[in-house]
């Protein structure tokens, strides 16, 4: 019974370590201070772009960054999303400055063509830029 409780406590042990580094992580991705002493996997990096960071429009992001300009109906297909959502999340990203939308016609069909600004191309950089400085802080452990 001692050898059971004793495997209990350090099973116990170990868990509380790997919550607390858990939760180191996590503080570092949302930008929270650390307590004293603590390292973060953020150190020097620069805050996490909570506007990029959500996978739909990193993916938005993502895609105009390495195209020139991509049409609604692209952007769509390649996100494997829906018109409400995709409009959403451009519109967020529009709103921020870090896409341009211009709305046109191509004959009497509505045509929705987005950019990436160059204010957007930073921000995917630094957020770029921060996920590396984290993924290296990650495997120094």
């Amino acid at each position: 019974m001692a050898k059971h409780s004793a495997a209990k406590r350090a099973s116990e042990e170990r868990s509380e370590r790997e919550a607390s580094a858990r939760g180191r992580a996590l503080r570092s991705v949302d930008g929270a201070a650390a307590a004293p002493g603590e390292d973060t996997a953020e150190e020097g990096a620069l805050a996490l772009d909570r506007l990029i960071h959500e996978r739909m429009r990193l993916g938005i992001v993502s895609a105009l960054a390495v195209n020139d300009s991509l049409t609604f109906n692209d952007l769509k297909q390649l996100m494997h999303t829906t018109d409400g959502n995709l409009s959403v999340h451009a519109r967020k990203l529009e709103d921020a400055k870090y896409v341009s939308c211009t709305k046109s016609f191509e004959g009497r069909v509505p045509r929705t063509e987005y950019k990436l600004t160059t204010a957007g191309r930073r921000a995917l950089e630094r957020y770029l830029d921060h996920m590396e400085a984290l993924i290296r802080a990650t495997r120094e452990r």
